[in-house]
């Protein structure tokens, strides 16, 4: 008879070697209700009892551990499989980066590294929200922050601090009526609910923080560069914008910096980085 069960056998393997549904859960990204609901399920179409229920956890039965044992070294095979034949094939390096940073920075300065590696294929893969790695494939990511993230590790690239802009008109507003009274009064955009970059501006600045109703998150960098340029509010913008601000799209409305802001390398925490990624690192410090 054909088995029909593969999902919950593999869910069942993963459940077994992490011995607990919980962390089982997390990896496979299904609530834990999801995955009991598919042990029962392989339970019941093997007629097997698979794990014993504890009143803190679960623990494999005697038939649980000849299936782990059997299921286990099945799909080690088939990883090492897998990864022998990938082997062949050029390595594929997966950069997670925002569209803003790829189009202004990276992308004039890439040609170099395909030229100098050949043999290391890339995808950039746009990321606005702080990634996670294993989930989405991710091999390095590119984040503007100050490298202090618990989910990653990560090492500075270079300094991009940040400043407040507004168009021209919150730029003449600010001429005419200063700069503490444009601030509350006009929109703040932020990339994210919880951002602390403008409270830890106004602290720098010396201004004390209140938060105004109209705050707009847009978590795209380049949309809010935009909706700045459209009188939609006030942005921290860094030196990636020269090109606006230049053409009179953007103006700097104050002298103080966020300082410690820049862009950082970012990959997975606790584990090494491949040769492709330690090539692409070392070529993104020297560019």
């Amino acid at each position: 008879m054909k088995f029909g069960y593969h999902s919950q056998l593999r869910v069942f393997t993963i459940v077994a070697e992490h011995g607990s549904i919980t962390d089982a859960a997390r990896e496979l990204n299904l609530t834990k209700g999801a995955v009991s609901q598919q042990m029962r399920q392989l339970e019941d179409a093997l007629g097997l009892t698979l794990f014993e229920r504890l009143p803190r956890g679960i623990a494999l039965t005697p038939d649980g551990r000849e299936l782990h044992h059997c299921s286990g070294q099945a799909y080690r095979s088939i990883e090492d499989k897998i990864r022998s034949l990938q082997a062949t094939e050029s390595p594929v390096l997966t950069i997670g980066l925002t569209t803003y940073f790829a189009s202004r920075w990276l992308s004039p300065r890439l040609m170099n590294f395909m030229q100098q590696h050949p043999d290391i294929r890339l995808r950039l893969q746009p990321m606005i929200e702080l990634t996670n790695f294993e989930k989405d494939g991710i091999d390095l990511a590119i984040r503007w922050g100050k490298g202090d993230w618990t989910d990653a590790q990560s090492s500075l690239l270079f300094r991009c601090p940040a400043w407040p802009c507004g168009n021209k008109s919150v730029y003449q507003a600010v001429q005419k009526h200063g700069l503490e009274p444009v601030l509350k009064s006009t929109a703040l955009l932020h990339d994210t609910e919880h951002s602390s970059a403008w409270p830890e501006w106004f602290s720098t600045a010396g201004i004390a923080y209140h938060k105004p109703a109209n705050n707009l998150i847009i978590p795209d960098p380049n949309v809010r560069v935009q909706a700045v340029i459209d009188g939609q509010g006030i942005a921290l913008n860094d030196a990636l914008v020269q090109h606006e601000l230049r053409e009179g799209k953007l103006f700097q409305i104050a002298g103080v910096k966020l300082e410690e802001y820049g862009y950082y390398l970012a990959s997975r925490k606790y584990s090494n980085t491949s040769p492709e990624a330690d090539a692409l690192i070392r070529w993104l410090k020297s560019a």
